[in-house]
């Protein structure tokens, strides 16, 4: 695999770091009914667990991306992990709702340095073709981690009680700091020359005036909206309608982690062969396809037809979301650490927006789910198709 860079961190350790911010947000979806019970608060009050993680992940992936410009992206992730564990503890012990959500809010704030700054290790480190598959490789690992959470999850819930799955989270934090402090290389080449620090308005109007970035703004806070409305609705599709158990529950992540899988193996095979324009339409056209089907399913209401629908929807968005992530900030190399975090800080609003209105509309009924995921999966398409028509 060829490098840009001297210093290249290892896949598996670019892989465990992108990984665990996901793992975190979904560990306890499956404790979801029973967090709304215990905790005396309504399914929808429950949600919020979810996309008030989103809210203070988007402070964080702004504060650590500049921050990493800074002091670099070794000390920043570091630093991160300190929050992050912090957060957890504050979990494991919280008393009531409250303390739970101002806990979260710490959680995802630390946890937010695994993606911001893990991404312009990413970029910093690798190019052209092989970022791109770079990228699709740690895509792959983006859907097995929130995969790998409901069924920790379930397990952890079933036989010791949803809160010790923050338990869970405290041995990865530890975990991770010592794995980070030992392996994790410095790639900001940059670092040394104190006197070219970017300038952080100018960078905001480049990114705002970029319709590229815009487009694919759009494609990657849209995919992992879908991804998060899905781990937030469908506890209550599968357990509630459908009657599966927690640990049942749970292996259907595993339907998350093929599909992520096979759009990996699918981007590897065309890269060569066709543009990642193309790629990131097809991707699309064939997310929108499966959101059509899984709309049926729903009216139909057989669980082996909706979970295969569904594996066809994330199929597709995991054609594109590598590619996007890897096109997104093409031309910012100069300022990575600066643009990732005002970048990723959009975006990550846009997914607690769109994690949140899934809460809003949630009334029981599993149709509206396949709904939501085909509305959103039309405006991508559509607007990826207005900025690259003639490509």
């Amino acid at each position: 695999m060829k490098n840009v860079r001297k210093q290249v961190p290892s896949l598996l350790l670019i892989i465990v770091l992108v990984g665990f911010p996901q793992i975190s947000e979904s560990i306890f979806t499956p404790a979801l009914p029973a967090l709304s019970s215990a905790l005396q608060v309504t399914a929808q009050t429950g949600q919020l667990t979810m996309s008030s993680y989103f809210i203070a992940f988007a402070l964080g992936v702004l504060f650590w991306g500049i921050y990493s410009d800074r002091v670099g992206r070794r000390l920043a992730m570091l630093a991160g992990l300190i929050v992050y564990l912090a957060g957890n503890i504050g979990l494991l012990c919280a008393p009531n709702f409250a303390i739970l959500i101002l806990f979260r809010l710490v959680q995802s704030f630390g946890a937010s340095v695994g993606s911001v700054v893990t991404q312009s290790i990413m970029r910093e480190s690798f190019a052209g073709a092989t970022g791109a598959k770079v990228f699709a490789k740690v895509g792959a690992a983006l859907a097995l981690s929130p995969a790998m959470g409901p069924l920790l999850g379930g397990v952890t819930q079933t036989y010791f009680g949803y809160r010790n799955a923050f338990s869970v989270l405290i041995v990865m934090a530890v975990s991770l700091y010592l794995y980070t402090l030992r392996r994790l290389p410095e790639t900001n080449i940059q670092l040394s020359n104190v006197t070219r620090q970017p300038a952080f308005k100018p960078i905001v109007m480049r990114l705002l005036t970029d319709p590229n970035v815009w487009v694919y703004g759009l494609l990657i806070s849209g995919i992992n909206g879908i991804l998060f409305s899905f781990y937030v609705e469908a506890p209550f599709i599968f357990m509630e309608h459908f009657h599966l158990s927690s640990i049942q529950y749970g292996v259907l992540g595993v339907v998350i982690a093929l599909s992520s899988i096979f759009g990996s193996i699918t981007i590897n095979h065309l890269v060569a062969k066709i543009s990642a324009i193309q790629i990131t339409k097809w991707g699309l056209i064939l997310a929108m396809f499966g959101a059509f089907l899984l709309v049926g399913a729903s009216w139909i209401g057989n669980i082996y037809l909706f979970i295969l629908c569904i594996f066809i929807v994330f199929f597709g968005l995991y054609i594109t979301l590598p590619m996007a992530l890897n096109l997104a900030l093409v031309g910012y190399e100069d300022v990575i650490g600066v643009a990732s975090g005002i970048f990723s800080f959009g975006y990550y609003i846009c997914i607690s927006f769109f994690t949140y209105l899934i809460s809003a509309f949630h009334t029981g009924w599993i149709g509206i789910l396949p709904l939501y995921i085909l509305a959103i999966t039309v405006v991508m398409l559509l607007s990826y198709e207005l900025r690259f028509k003639n490509k």
